[in-house]
């Protein structure tokens, strides 16, 4: 579906672009570049006072908060983590105006205030970038969907450890979701729509 509108108050929602994690390798767009395409947003929507959440994924040091549960696959939460693993990459950070959220899931709504901080802005409508699409990205374009927020995703924003879990990501769960577009078109709607 091509992009259609950004309402006049849409938030742009990073997902887990911090030291441990925009490092390791991606497909199909590399760390960096996937880096540099939310920085990118995020300078367009804070030069128009628009709401920038830069979201991060932490535990304690014990590991202790990290979600319970049985799975078939290996835990990333159960063990130490170098310092500084969960610092917000320099290229988003230190922008007093952004806002940071600290999830202990994959999605950043559940056990956080992301939904009390966008509404308390007035935001109808997020813009997702991120590491990993199939993963903190997904989960939480499902949760702003059930939120009742209008969903944008930057598909060449994010990136994943698998490019088929990527692909089923952008071609079959994000477009019952929201809208997907290119950082290139979600820059020009926006430049149009709150230029």
């Amino acid at each position: 579906m091509a992009l259609t509108t950004l309402d006049p108050r849409t938030a742009l929602v990073v997902i887990d672009l911090q030291a441990g994690i925009a490092g390791a390798p991606t497909v199909p767009h590399p760390g960096t570049e996937v880096v540099a395409r939310s920085a990118e947003l995020a300078d367009a929507f804070r030069a128009h006072d628009l709401p920038v959440v830069l979201v991060r994924v932490s535990f304690g040091a014990d590991g202790a908060d990290a979600v319970p549960g049985r799975t078939e696959a290996s835990r990333a939460g159960g063990h130490a983590r170098p310092e500084g693993w969960d610092v917000i990459v320099p290229e988003l950070s230190g922008h007093p105006g952004d806002i940071t959220v600290t999830k202990r899931n994959w999605g950043a709504f559940h056990g956080t205030d992301l939904d009390v901080q966008l509404r308390r802005r007035g935001v109808t409508q997020i813009v997702l970038t991120g590491i990993a699409t199939s993963i903190g990205v997904e989960s939480t374009a499902r949760a702003a969907h059930e939120h009742g927020y209008h969903v944008t995703l930057a598909t060449d924003a994010m990136s994943d450890m698998a490019e088929e879990t990527h692909r089923n990501s952008v071609e079959r769960i994000f477009p019952r979701l929201g809208e997907t577009g290119t950082t290139a078109e979600i820059l020009e709607l926006l430049a149009k729509t709150h230029g």
